[in-house]
């Protein structure tokens, strides 16, 4: 997830992100130490809106590029986030087609699959993201 700006009068940055799960635990990428924006930190796989794309559409190319995966229609949004610069939205992913790996090691340099009470260890990108990870594993809970 790469801001941008912080600078309010700007446009936001459109950016989308997927919380991935499988067996009761989420996907998260380490942003790599020498990151410009948010360095150093367990992010959701996603990333920015391209020109005349859907942010559905973007979601499906970034997990692809990123991870080599290919998803059909992502479950529901789950949460936005909104700050100066940034506009990010988050869906569910509980299907698709592939094994994830790391195929962008210059922006993520490892991958891992966290319960919600690992991820309480973890540096995270954004503030909110412990939370709705447990909220959205524990909706999940069948």
């Amino acid at each position: 997830m790469e801001a941008g700006t912080t600078d309010p009068s700007e446009a936001a940055h459109e950016v989308v992100a997927a919380l991935l799960v499988r067996d009761g635990r989420v996907l998260l990428c380490h942003r790599s130490a020498g990151r410009r924006w948010y360095p150093d930190v367990w992010d959701f796989p996603g990333g920015h809106v391209e020109a005349g794309e859907t942010p559905r559409d973007a979601l499906a190319r970034e997990l692809e590029e990123e991870l080599s995966i290919l998803i059909g229609e992502p479950g529901p949004e789950l949460a936005s986030v909104r700050e100066a610069g940034l506009a990010m939205r988050i869906w569910l992913v509980e299907q698709w087609a592939g094994n994830p790996v790391n195929v962008s090691p210059a922006e993520h340099d490892d991958l891992g699959w966290f319960s919600a009470s690992e991820t309480d260890e973890l540096r995270l990108a954004h503030s909110s993201y412990r939370s709705l990870i447990r909220d959205t594993l524990s909706g999940l809970v069948r």
